[in-house]
């Protein structure tokens, strides 16, 4: 019914949306415009309709419909993407009456997680969120379901067609839960080892497109795709960096946030996404540049209430500081800190603010130990670091990482 296209020709989009009041229409189909564009699509054209509530059948009134096919006519659109989810009974009448491809936004989301998932584990979260997003929606969309993969909404990672047995779709399900809860124990293993080891962990979060990568990219070299798109990195990475005070800190980037995440996605990330709940303290990175900026940090801290991280310590990484104008609204403080990740201005003083708010694991001390002391160097080499060790008539002058269960008994060879 429908001529897939190749991947280098951009589909033709038109952008519908219902305004019933429960969100700012404008601030989110101008989102889904990016988010459009970031899968592929090239939008030319948006309809908001006012209206008190959404059409079961058709979501959006007749009327409006018979304007927007005309339209699409008038633009050789290909492509309606419905700033809704849309059921599949919805999704079937739309196109009877527009004649071309109907999605919505989850299903958008999806399409563009499908693209960007590269581990294994990143690829098993975006199948089992497409899976459970269309069981429920196979009732009236069977041939959008049946359709090979060639488009956007029809991809999914290394399947070539969408399922649409029920039956399978649930053996799936549960075969990706059990995978995914195998991968969950190694994470949480690791998780382990960490805090045995007494590594510390800040997770660096927040909402998509605010630098998040090229953050960490510029801490640490660490190579990460970092674009000018929504969801340009999915899968987690992590990487070490040591701070002033000699203490090192793994850093873990976490998949992007945005308003209306489906709640399919956020189950499916829950895992990864619990990584920031399980961090020593959280890098909140955010903005300064964007006009939703405010609105973006609120979608970011209630998603981290939810997940249980409110009694861990929050440093503010306000973002985009080289980009003029933006940078006097910010007022800095023990918590929060202006930056230009692109620029890697600012570093000095994020690295300090996350000294001053980390949990103190370990201490940097000066310490003279007494030649008949020496085992308790042995101590601290063993559960800290050593960075010099010069001997003395007194005894051993070290400059030593102290943890912080041997700072007590270290206070008595404190030397200045």
């Amino acid at each position: 019914m429908y001529e897939n296209k190749t991947e280098d020709i951009p589909v033709k989009a038109v952008l519908a949306c219902v305004d019933t009041g429960e969100f700012d229409a404008e601030a989110s189909i101008d989102e889904l415009e990016e988010l459009a564009q970031t899968a592929g699509s090239e939008v030319v054209g948006k309809v908001i309709q006012k209206k008190q509530t959404y059409d079961p059948a058709t979501c959006m009134g007749a009327g409006r419909l018979n304007e927007l096919k005309e339209q699409l006519d008038a633009l050789e659109a290909e492509l309606v993407i419905f700033d809704h989810e849309l059921t599949g009974v919805q999704v079937r009448n739309i196109e009877d009456i527009l004649g071309v491809r109907v999605i919505d936004r989850t299903t958008l989301i999806l399409d563009i997680f499908a693209q960007r998932a590269r581990t294994r584990e990143g690829k098993l979260q975006v199948e089992l969120a497409q899976q459970k997003y269309r069981l429920p929606r196979l009732v009236g969309m069977g041939t959008a379901l049946s359709r090979l993969g060639g488009g956007i909404g029809t991809r999914g990672p290394g399947e070539t067609k969408l399922e649409t047995d029920k039956r399978h779709i649930r053996r799936r399900i549960n075969y990706l839960e059990d995978e995914l809860e195998e991968l969950k124990k190694h994470r949480t293993f690791s998780r382990s080892r960490r805090k045995k080891d007494g590594v510390l962990c800040a997770a660096i979060v927040g909402y998509t497109n605010v630098g998040k990568s090229t953050l960490l990219n510029a801490l640490t070299d660490a190579g990460v795709l970092a674009e000018n798109k929504l969801f340009a990195t999915l899968d987690i990475t992590s990487r070490s960096i040591e701070l002033p005070d000699g203490r090192s800190v793994m850093l873990i980037d976490t998949v992007g946030l945005i308003r209306r995440l489906p709640h399919d996605l956020v189950e499916a990330f829950k895992s990864t996404l619990e990584e920031a709940a399980a961090a020593d303290i959280i890098l909140n990175v955010q903005d300064i540049s964007s006009p939703e900026r405010d609105e973006q940090a609120a979608v970011t801290r209630k998603l981290l209430s939810d997940l249980g991280c409110d009694g861990i310590p929050q440093v503010n990484v306000m973002n985009k500081a080289d980009i003029p104008g933006f940078s006097d609204s910010v007022f800095e403080d023990d918590s929060t800190v202006l930056i230009s990740a692109r620029e890697k201005t600012g570093f000095d003083r994020l690295l300090e603010c996350i000294i001053k708010n980390i949990p103190e694991t370990s201490r940097r001390m000066k310490l003279l130990v007494p030649y008949d002391k020496t085992a308790f160097i042995g101590k601290i080499r063993r559960d800290g670091k050593i960075f010099s060790e010069e001997y003395s008539g007194e005894g051993t002058l070290i400059d030593a990482l102290v943890d912080i269960k041997l700072i007590k008994e270290a206070g008595q060879y404190a030397s200045e």
